[in-house]
């Protein structure tokens, strides 16, 4: 028998336990990927500027591959964090004029992925490929008899396959099978469903939902069968406004007829990166559900936009949720099978909301607090994007630092399209009280694109003060929509939030005035709601504020309510359930 090398076991071992405890546990939303730039001129108007939306995430073969509008190319990852770019351009030589693969749709027939862009043309190209981590793309078929705006395809488990479509503010969305083989439509398309604003509040368009301007739009379908049941996804009412959602009808069979449920399922109209409509949900190799979707900024033009993950799954009644409380903050990254109702965010907090804030330089109005007010649309910018441009927080007490998120904005940006090799180079220093200082992250190496880099510390750091440095930028001026760091306080929670109210009136029930008497050291709160009192699965983050005007309901429902508040160093217990008829 050898001899057992008991020294170099143990340092096998704990080489094995350093690695485990390096790797990334934890992510950020919005998605940390190489966001092209909006390549056509037109949608510039205030500046060229990173735009995508109208995600899918498909699970093929135990990777995850992310297909979304004009960004000449889709991504690969085996984690959901580390996103790989496959160069690649879908349109043949007689579809030149459209758009580059818009809202595409993608689909797996057996071993084969399937991918269409949005058309109404039938001369437009079905890809098909069993090897999508290259550009390893062939024709399955170059014209389709049955085309439309934002596709979707969906193969039941019989191997039968259904195609959905549908973008406008005056047709429903539409469904019909295909032939396997031949792409023909083996039937007339059937309307799935057509919008009902004058029920659900949440389906009237504007930034509002205030019924002006133009009627909303139903769009991005999405098909995900479950416990044989059939759950038709949609986006409305705007992918321009907050309350950009994805709705859900339920079914028997992949055509219907459909039920809905009254409430989006996919809904995020408050905190940093807000929206949640026009997505798809995958499961993961675990078995876990989630939902990818899209995030609104509408700044440089109404189609500026990113990507948002977000868990979701099925409740013991078959309900459909998404759970996106605290969707904006560090989430845990799937380690097992999981119940989604049981959130997944961290616990740790934004620990420089609106906190003193100095800068290098500052260029025009786009003052250094926008850095830190929690908007995604406003940002702080230098005067220049040269080395040593530079932007510092102050928390303004020691606190446990957990992790930091660094998002860029557009400003003088010259790209249009998609430019690969371009990335950020940047150091965080940090300080306990303001004068000597230590390096904290060191990306001055870094040689990717990281608009939204998101940093999870191998140790935590206890500190005051925070200074993002730039090193290099891949084009325009030093731009931060949000330098946000997260962690642990070291005061107390908020107390309970108490005279919680909810006014709903006749006139118009899918409208209601919620109002709360303000907590003290609060900077924000989460308002959870639902059409039973077990299953409030719609969260609205509202900050600096102690109002609400929500627009939202069904008007046909009686509504149950709770808010929590919430600070730097925690979050308070619920309050009592609320009920409105």
């Amino acid at each position: 028998m050898k001899k057992i090398n008991y020294f170099l076991l143990i340092s096998l071992i704990m080489t094995l336990v350093v690695s485990a405890r390096a790797q990334q546990k934890t992510w950020c939303n919005p998605v940390n990927i190489d966001y092209g730039y909006t390549p056509i001129p037109n949608f510039c108007e205030w500046g060229k500027h990173r735009a995508t939306a109208d995600p899918v995430i498909v699970n093929y073969k135990g990777d995850f591959f992310l297909f979304s509008t004009n960004q000449w190319g889709y991504w690969w990852s085996s984690d959901l964090v580390k996103w790989n770019f496959v160069p690649r351009k879908f349109l043949r030589p007689w579809n030149e004029g459209y758009d580059e693969l818009c809202a595409p749709a993608v689909g797996i027939i057996g071993d084969t992925m399937l991918v269409f862009g949005s058309t109404y043309t039938s001369n437009f190209t079905i890809w098909m490929s069993t090897n999508p981590k290259t550009d390893d793309w062939r024709p399955l078929v170059d014209s389709l008899t049955i085309g439309g705006w934002d596709p979707a395809f969906f193969t039941d488990e019989n191997g039968r396959l259904y195609m959905y479509n549908g973008s406008s503010n005056q047709y429903p969305v539409y469904g019909v099978e295909l032939n396997r083989k031949t792409m023909k439509p083996l039937s007339t398309r059937k309307e799935m469903y057509l919008l009902e604003p004058w029920r659900y509040g949440w389906q009237r368009f504007g930034e509002n939902m205030d019924d002006t301007f133009l009627d909303p739009f139903i769009e991005g379908s999405w098909m995900t069968q479950h416990n044989g049941k059939y759950y038709l996804q949609y986006g409305a009412p705007g992918t321009e406004f907050s309350g950009y959602s994805d709705g859900v009808v339920v079914g028997e069979t992949p055509l219907g007829p459909f039920v809905p449920q009254s409430m989006p399922f996919s809904y995020k109209p408050g905190g940093f990166a807000r929206g949640a409509g026009h997505g798809a949900t995958f499961r993961d190799n675990l078995g876990n559900y989630w939902h990818v979707s899209t995030i609104a900024i509408s700044v440089k033009n109404n189609f500026e936009r990113r990507i948002g993950i977000w868990p979701a799954g099925f409740d013991n009644d078959s309900v459909m949720y998404c759970n996106t409380a605290f969707g904006d903050y560090p989430t845990y990254l799937p380690a097992g099978e999981t119940d989604h109702l049981k959130s997944r965010f961290t616990g740790w907090m934004l620990l420089n909301y609106q906190k003193p804030v100095t800068v290098s330089s500052t260029h025009g109005q786009y003052n250094a607090n926008f850095a830190v007010d929690e908007s995604i649309k406003t940002y702080w910018s230098a005067a220049s994007g040269n080395e040593n441009e530079w932007i510092l927080s102050d928390l303004g007490a020691l606190s446990t630092v957990m992790a930091i998120q660094v998002n860029y904005a557009d400003q003088d940006a010259e790209f249009l399209g998609k430019s690969l090799g371009v990335y950020h180079q940047y150091k965080i220093f940090e300080s306990e009280d303001g004068k000597k200082w230590s390096l904290l992250v060191d990306k001055s190496t870094n040689k990717t694109d990281v608009p939204h880099d998101y940093v999870e510390l191998t140790k935590p750091v206890k500190t005051r003060y925070l200074k993002l440095v730039n090193i290099h930028m891949p084009t325009g001026k030093f731009a931060i929509s949000g330098f946000r760091i997260f962690g642990h306080g070291t005061g107390a929670k908020p107390g309970a939030v108490k005279e919680f109210i909810v006014l709903r009136t006749n006139k118009d029930k899918r409208s209601a005035w919620l109002k709360w008497s303000p907590v003290d050291y609060a900077y924000a709160y989460n308002i959870y709601m639902g059409t039973e009192p077990g299953k409030l699965y719609n969260c609205i983050m509202v900050h600096n504020a102690n109002e609400y005007w929500l627009k939202t309901m069904d008007r046909e429902k009686t509504y149950y309510f709770t808010i929590e508040a919430i600070n730097e160093n925690g979050v308070s217990t619920l309050s009592p359930v609320v009920m409105s008829e």
